[in-house]
């Protein structure tokens, strides 16, 4: 089987062929640092997480590339209306992405590097590009450089727009421009702007543009042809459009393949800062477990709209404390048999074969999660029936589904000393309970026995009694 991809240059699905083979390069357009994440940020980063995730289990050798852009004007301006230095306020806010991402156990870049780090790079693009005649000087004697989108004829091939019809995106005075829907690639220094936030070069002070920083830094850390450039869909004009033009003008082949996640709506409305409706990365990992949170803001097709709206997280919880019910009643069943080495193989060899289909379809993750609920619904029947060969199987998928999507609740990134000491503070009130209620079966105190354990089923939590033991797990 082989994976399917959907490009938004060709819009059309294309079978994915590394560039190189065994190894994948992919450059994603990080955060702009200028005040904290909200949901939105968290979608993007996780949909290409779960990218990754998928061809490294398919194999695959995979860089990924994720920016942090450092400097830009609302960079400034933030940091002029605190009162802070521009650069605090930067790493400060990368601080809080970062801290976001780790709690949704998204993996870290293969390297992520900061805009302010790549300034000779960003030069060079420029002075090939003016070599080449896409781009000039303003003709206003300023520092502004520009790219002549006018001159370039494949401009608005990302977007399938014809460049007559768009709307520019930038400031449309011409400000030494030749034409005011070409945008800047470097921008003058302003008098009320901070020296530190200046490079000195032969066009005079000042410093890049969104657009070169990402061009810069993908080709010095992929090369000049890579496989995949991501992004929220919100990017894809002025911003990715902006960069492929500039880095094919000036010789790149760039990416082969573009992907963009779409947005999220908040009850329904697109969410926006002038509403007034965005949810903060911090408000939403403190309303849920962050295995919760990864699961629901994973459970869309990464193209389609995610809606939050009240109960998602709730709704997220359910479906994971089946999971979880599932995998504890299945483990106890079949420990120590000759059916627990079930799990034996690597992840990619213990998939089901109709979610590996789900996953090479576009990274088609409500189909792929269809096919773990039905292995868990099988499993649990399998349990039932003691067909216990049949739960080792069943386990050993859910947990290589679970492996691959970054939610399998036995890993490490969703321990915490807090939720450990919590469930031994539980267990040991359950377990008092189960010896009452077993003192209370021996002494023929039916009635007793019955009223505890309807006092722990109310409390939510399921009682298995075995043989010589009762287990007792929460009620998904």
């Amino acid at each position: 089987m082989s994976l399917s991809l959907f490009d938004s240059r060709s819009q059309s699905l294309l079978e994915f062929q590394p560039i190189k083979p065994g190894a994948v390069g992919i450059y994603l357009c990080g955060p702009t640092v200028q005040s904290a994440p909200h949901v939105g940020h968290l979608r993007s980063a996780l949909v290409y997480d779960q990218l990754r995730r998928w061809l490294t289990v398919k194999g695959l050798d995979v860089t990924l590339i994720r920016n942090v852009t450092d400097i830009d004007d609302k960079v400034l301006a933030n940091a002029e209306a605190t009162g802070e230095q521009w650069w605090a306020l930067a790493y400060r806010y990368e601080q809080e992405f970062a801290a976001a991402y780790s709690a949704l156990a998204i993996a870290s870049p293969t390297y992520e590097p900061r805009a302010t780090a790549s300034i000779p790079e960003m030069l060079q693009l420029i002075e090939r590009l003016i070599a080449a005649g896409y781009a000039y000087q303003s003709e206003a004697g300023t520092a502004d450089v520009y790219f002549a989108a006018s001159k370039w004829a494949n401009y608005g091939e990302l977007t399938n727009q014809k460049i007559d019809d768009m709307v520019s995106g930038e400031e449309t005075e011409l400000r030494g421009k030749r034409d005011a829907r070409d945008f800047a690639l470097w921008k003058a220094t302003k008098p009320n702007e901070p020296s530190s936030a200046s490079w000195d070069t032969r066009f005079g002070a000042g410093r890049p543009v969104w657009h070169i920083e990402c061009s810069a830094m993908a080709t010095k850390y992929l090369g000049a042809n890579f496989d995949i450039h991501g992004g929220g869909l919100d990017l894809r004009f002025p911003h990715h459009e902006n960069e492929l033009a500039q880095s094919t003008a000036a010789g790149d082949s760039f990416a082969n393949i573009w992907l963009h996640n779409g947005l999220v709506n908040i009850s329904g409305t697109k969410m926006s800062k002038s509403l007034g409706n965005s949810i903060f990365a911090s408000d939403l990992l403190a309303a849920g477990r962050p295995i919760a949170v990864r699961y629901y803001l994973g459970s869309a097709h990464y193209r389609s709209v995610l809606d939050y709206h009240e109960g998602v997280l709730e709704e997220a919880e359910s479906a994971l404390d089946r999971i979880e019910s599932f995998i504890d009643r299945a483990s106890r069943r079949i420990k120590e048999t000759r059916f627990a080495a079930a799990e034996n193989g690597t992840v990619f060899e213990r998939l089901p074969l109709d979610f590996i289909s789900a996953m090479d379809d576009d990274l088609s993750i409500p189909a792929a999660l269809a096919v773990l609920h039905e292995s868990v619904r099988a499993g649990n029947t399998a349990i039932d029936e003691n067909d216990l060969e049949e739960v080792g199987r069943a386990l050993s998928e859910v947990k290589a589904m679970l492996s691959t999507l970054g939610l399998n609740p036995a890993d490490s990134s969703w321990s915490t000393v807090d939720d450990a000491q919590a469930h031994k503070a539980l267990d040991s009130i359950i377990q008092g309970l189960i010896s009452d209620r077993k003192a209370a079966r021996e002494a023929k105190d039916f009635a007793r026995a019955d009223a505890i354990r309807d006092q722990i089923q109310q409390a939510g939590i399921i009682l298995e009694d075995a043989a010589d033991s009762t287990h007792w797990s929460l009620n998904g």
